[in-house]
């Protein structure tokens, strides 16, 4: 168990983080209502489109604490997605993927004042290229960034033990309450960090985190009783970093 080799803060018996990618207009409209209601700093994955549409919502996410992450500037995935054959990963090369994850960063800091600690693979998908000349670019976000959070992982990361470059995250988008609490006591019961992954925040449909759920997850998350530190992935990933290599 992880908790036999690390400790979090006050006693606390596990860390999660939620998460969202694209910076969806739900996030703000819907989403930024209910965090401040409970409290809940959440972490946003952004991409130029969605903070432009929303700029000052996204602005007051940023006075209110909650992170901004690099999530690329164009999104690019597998051409396997019809929509990414544009901008497939197939077709990217490291110094492609580089230019464009400090365009993405350049973008956030002159737009919303923030320079981003951690960045989120689109798709869940570290590589560029293809057959023989595959490569990852996970050593490019170990080089600019204090986290890289994958996508469609199956377990909760050890802290004493995850790659932070490669930071598993399970989806939290049309799941029950019943599901993501699931999820968290198992984090709880092996010492560790949950991270949560969703996209839109509404009430049904493709992608979305359901209010309800997310409502009483964060007021799971907030009771004392259960022991959790809720907060962005900026910072426990710099408590997770600080105990790895102290």
């Amino acid at each position: 168990m992880a908790s036999d080799r690390f400790q979090w803060p006050e006693g606390r018996r596990a860390a999660v983080s939620l998460s969202f990618d694209d910076a969806r207009l739900s996030q703000i409209d819907r989403g930024m209502a209910l965090f401040d209601k409970h409290g809940v700093r959440a972490t946003f994955y952004v991409s130029p489109g969605g903070v432009t549409a929303r700029l000052e919502g996204w602005k007051r996410a940023v006075a209110a604490g909650h992170e901004i992450g690099n999530h690329t500037v164009l999104h690019p995935c597998s051409g396997n997605f019809k929509w990414s054959r544009e901008r497939a990963l197939e077709d990217y090369s490291l110094e492609r993927m580089e230019r464009e994850l400090l365009e993405a960063n350049r973008f956030i800091e002159e737009t919303l004042g923030v320079t981003p600690a951690t960045f989120a693979y689109p798709c869940g998908q570290a590589y560029v290229g293809r057959g023989r000349g595959t490569a990852s670019y996970v050593p490019l976000i170990a080089r600019h960034f204090l986290v890289g959070r994958s996508a469609g992982n199956e377990i909760h990361n050890d802290p004493a033990f995850c790659d932070l470059a490669q930071a598993a995250s399970l989806g939290s988008d049309g799941r029950s309450f019943e599901q993501l609490r699931a999820m968290v006591d198992r984090a709880a019961a092996d010492g560790g960090w949950l991270i949560l992954c969703g996209h839109e925040i509404g009430d049904g449909g493709f992608q979305v985190t359901q209010v309800p759920a997310l409502e009483a997850l964060c007021r799971y998350c907030k009771d004392p009783a259960n022991g959790i530190w809720v907060d962005t992935v900026e910072a426990i990933g710099r408590y997770v970093a600080g105990r790895q290599n102290p």
